[in-house]
C-alpha cells in the first residue's frame, strides 16, 4: 500500500472513531451508595431514637426514652416485683388486718378515682369537705368524694416505683437491686411516718375520728405528686421537676389541712376544748407540712441520680 491511501486510511479510522463515540451527559451513579442522612458520612447519621438525645420531628419531648433497652428493662423489672408485692399482700394481709374492713377501702368506682385525683391536683377549687355518715357510719368512698380510700395510695405507690426504675434507666443507673433498695426505703419511710404520727394523737390524748388505716390513706395520697414530679422530670429534666413538686407539694398540703380539720376538730364538745383544739392545729400543720418534705426526699435522689 502506498504513502498516500495508508494516510487516508488513518485519516477515515479517526472519523469514524469519532462519529461513534457518543458524550456522556452524565455521571452514573447507579452503583454508588446512597448519601447518608442529612449529608453525614455513612454510618454517622442523626438517629433521633438517640437514648436521651434530642426527640425527633414530630416526637412529644421524652418520646426517646420508650426505646432505651435500660428503661425497658427497669419497666418489665418492675412490673414483675410490684406484681410479687400485691401477691404477698394478698397472701397475708388477713393476719393483721380485717378483710370487711379492708374492703370499705377499696369500695371504689371509676368516677370517685377520676374525682380523687382532680381533687388532689386542684383542691382550691373543692368547697364542701364533710365526711357524709350513713347511721353513725362513713359511707363508701365511691359515695362521698371526701371520704379516704387505699386503692388510690397503693396503686400509686406500685406506680412511683416503675417510674423510678425507668428514670433510673435513662440514667443507665438501673439495677434489680436498686429497685429494690427504693421499694424498701419507700416503705420503711411510710412506716415510720405512720409510727410518728399514731404516737403524737396518743401522746396528745387527742379525740378524733381518725383510724390507722386513714392515716395510711391521707400519707399515701403524696404518691400521686410524686408521680407526675417524675415524669416532668424526665421530660422537662430539673425546671419540670421543681415546678412540678412546688405545686404538689402546694395542693397536698392545703388538702391535708382541709381533710384533717373535719377529722380531728371536729369535737368542740369535749371540756378541755381549747387546749386540745390548739394541739390538733399543731399536729394538722405537722402532718400537712411533712408530707412536701417526704415528697422530696423520696424523689430527689432518683431525679439527680447522674
Amino acid at each position: 500500500m502506498d504513502a498516500p491511501s495508508e494516510f487516508r486510511n488513518r485519516k477515515s479510522g479517526k472519523r469514524r472513531s469519532k462519529k461513534g463515540a457518543k458524550p456522556q451527559l452524565y455521571e452514573d451513579t447507579s452503583m454508588q451508595p446512597p448519601p447518608s442522612q442529612y449529608g453525614a458520612p455513612p454510618g454517622q447519621g442523626y438517629d433521633p431514637s438517640a437514648y436521651g438525645g434530642q426527640p425527633g420531628p414530630g416526637q412529644f419531648p421524652g418520646a426517646q426514652y420508650l426505646n432505651d433497652p435500660m428503661a425497658n428493662m427497669a419497666m418489665q423489672y418492675g412490673q414483675s416485683l410490684a406484681g410479687q408485692g400485691t401477691e404477698f399482700v394478698h397472701k397475708n394481709i388477713e393476719k393483721y388486718v380485717s378483710t370487711s374492713r379492708m374492703k370499705y377501702y377499696f369500695a371504689v368506682d371509676t368516677t370517685y378515682v377520676l374525682k380523687k385525683l382532680g381533687m388532689l391536683c386542684f383542691p382550691f377549687t373543692h368547697s364542701d369537705w364533710s365526711i357524709k355518715f350513713n347511721q353513725d357510719q362513713p359511707v363508701a368512698p365511691r359515695d362521698d368524694i371526701n371520704a379516704p380510700d387505699l386503692y388510690i395510695p397503693s396503686m400509686a405507690f406500685v406506680t412511683y416505683i416503675l417510674i423510678a426504675g425507668v428514670v433510673l434507666g435513662t440514667y443507665n443507673k438501673f439495677t434489680p437491686e436498686q429497685l429494690g433498695v427504693q421499694t424498701s426505703s419507700a416503705l420503711v419511710w411510710l412506716i415510720l411516718e405512720l409510727f410518728i404520727l399514731n404516737m403524737s394523737l396518743y401522746i396528745m390524748n387527742l379525740k378524733t375520728d381518725l383510724k390507722y388505716l386513714d392515716i395510711v390513706a391521707y400519707c399515701g395520697y403524696k404518691f400521686v405528686g410524686m408521680i407526675v414530679s417524675l415524669l416532668a422530670g424526665m421530660i422537662f429534666q430539673s425546671t419540670g421537676y421543681y415546678g412540678t413538686l412546688l405545686w404538689f407539694s402546694i395542693t397536698i398540703a392545703f388538702f391535708l389541712v382541709q381533710t384533717l380539720r373535719v377529722k380531728i376538730l371536729s369535737h368542740p364538745e369535749d371540756s378541755n376544748y381549747s387546749g386540745g383544739s390548739k394541739r390538733s392545729l399543731y399536729l394538722i400543720l405537722s402532718i400537712s407540712l411533712l408530707q412536701p418534705v417526704m415528697m422530696w426526699w423520696l424523689t430527689g435522689y432518683i431525679m439527680f441520680a447522674k
